[in-house]
């Protein structure tokens, strides 16, 4: 069986989650907190088996993967179920594009060690991080939204008639804005695929407070 080493409020480990459902693929929770202690991802044992020192990590007998976007498309290569690519090479393209956008400049720049840093080392005021997580937020949201718009059908999913990937890193994201109270009043797309897709159990049983270890 596949293990996930995961943290119930990660937005990264969330779309790994949701993409595990949507294959329909059995896996072992391996939660580790990353705020407890200092957090047991910086413990030598993990650090072992992922020197970034993050979550999530996927474990498919002893072959170890790091970073979500890589552990998605292993799982879509490599177990049946609902394609989370497209096969169109273009919208293919868009649904990547996309969860890079999110992936690469949204959330890096609002991850828990990025907000641990600069309220730690560079001693600045809550409200100063704040407007820092929501500066990267709203811009990258507005982008987001206006790439789904030019790609607006009368589906309720990102792309296409059946959820991606894309729908996952959405949804993962929404969730981490509204915990920092962003309004997303400028992201009616963003949202409506939030709400349409959290009818669904691949997400709602992804959800980080239907998780075992949260807290």
């Amino acid at each position: 069986m596949l293990k996930l080493y995961s943290y119930w409020r990660s937005t990264a480990a969330y779309r790994v989650r949701i993409a595990l459902n949507l294959k329909r693929v059995a896996y072992q929770m391996i939660p580790v907190h990353l705020v407890k202690d200092g957090g047991e991802q910086h413990k030598p044992a993990y650090r072992q088996k992922n020197p970034q020192g993050l979550v999530p990590l996927l474990d498919d007998n002893g072959q170890l993967i790091s970073q979500s976007m890589a552990i998605c498309e292993y799982l879509d290569e490599t177990h049946a179920g609902p394609e989370l690519l497209p096969t169109e090479p273009f919208l293919k393209a868009q649904v990547r594009s996309l969860c890079q956008a999110i992936a690469c400049d949204i959330h890096p720049l609002n991850n828990l060690r990025v907000l641990q840093y600069l309220k730690g080392e560079l001693e600045v005021s809550d409200n100063a991080k704040n407007d820092w997580y929501q500066h990267w937020i709203q811009q990258g949201f507005r982008a987001v939204e206006k790439q789904l718009a030019n790609f607006a059908t009368e589906s309720s999913f990102a792309f296409g008639n059946e959820p991606t990937l894309a729908d996952a890193f959405i949804v993962a994201q929404v969730y981490n804005a509204r915990r920092f109270n962003i309004s997303l009043d400028e992201y009616p797309r963003l949202v409506a695929i939030e709400q349409h897709c959290l009818t669904l159990d691949a997400f709602k049983d992804a959800q980080p407070e239907s998780q075992p270890d949260a807290v």
